[in-house]
């Protein structure tokens, strides 16, 4: 079961782009969870636990409602706590109203909102319906937040020209900002400094352009990678694959990667 939805106060659609309720099981083991540039809200409610795993073999571990913030390095996580989860997916900037101080790691929800963030899983869990479930989590957002809710225009503009491949000189000219200024504005709301999340949305623009028989030198061309080997450098740096291994959950999954195909009990 999957249940999508927008948000359904208008308050909070210019942070979210999705908000969600998934429940299943998958055959495998371990995924890569490639960076996207925007934070995640999650709440396991099948196991009150979430693990994050880098490449080297480190770990994180939170209660099981937590913040994934911004980030520019794949993780690797366990799909057994996916088998019932309630998740935000925040627009880039989107996290920055309801979280202080981003930063790059798995943070337990407490540690922004103390008990009541301790506490939200279980009242998540006594709604009936998954939808409810989301009008609760909705209402824990607006009830939490820490800074208005008001959109910053310019990262949202700046966030959006460097979505589509703006180079980001180009960008600090457009709002009239010295480079430094741009630096701090964006890296303080979106947790990643505007240089590599541009290089995060290069990755992803290159992602979803990926069909069939793959011509990795044109596909270097086209997103403004200097060649080849530099397509191929970034590609590792974010996903811990190269081009050719990558082989992502669907087509419509395209950044979470299964590792083993061990079915879960």
């Amino acid at each position: 079961m999957q249940v999508v939805a927008r948000p359904s106060v208008p308050a909070l659609v210019p942070f979210i782009s999705s908000i969600g309720y998934f429940e299943g099981r998958f055959a495998h083991a371990r995924e890569r969870a490639l960076p996207t540039g925007g934070a995640q809200l999650l709440v396991n409610l099948d196991a009150n636990v979430l693990h994050s795993y880098r490449l080297d073999g480190s770990a994180q571990v939170t209660h099981g409602a937590a913040v994934q913030t911004a980030s520019s390095v794949p993780a690797v996580i366990d799909p057994a706590e996916q088998r019932s989860v309630l998740w935000v997916a925040f627009h880039p900037g989107g996290g920055y109203p309801f979280f202080r101080a981003p930063r790059d790691e798995l943070i337990a929800l407490d540690e922004f909102w103390g008990r009541d963030g301790a506490v939200l899983r279980e009242r998540v869990l006594a709604e009936p319906t998954p939808l409810a479930r989301i009008r609760l989590l909705e209402r824990a957002l607006l009830q939490r937040a820490v800074r208005p809710l008001d959109p910053d225009p310019a990262v949202r503009f700046a966030a959006s020209v460097l979505r589509r491949g703006d180079p980001v000189a180009q960008v600090s000219d457009a709002l009239g900002w010295t480079s430094r200024r741009l630096l701090r504005r964006f890296a303080d709301q979106v947790g990643l400094p505007p240089k590599r999340y541009a290089r995060v949305s290069r990755f992803q623009r290159l992602l979803g352009s990926l069909t069939g028989d793959v011509d990795w030198a044109r596909c270097a061309v086209e997103h403004g990678f200097h060649d080849q080997a530099h397509l191929i450098h970034d590609f590792r740096a974010f996903s811990g694959l190269s081009p050719t291994g990558y082989r992502p959950r669907s087509g419509s999954d395209l950044n979470h990667v299964p590792i083993s195909t061990i079915a879960r009990a």
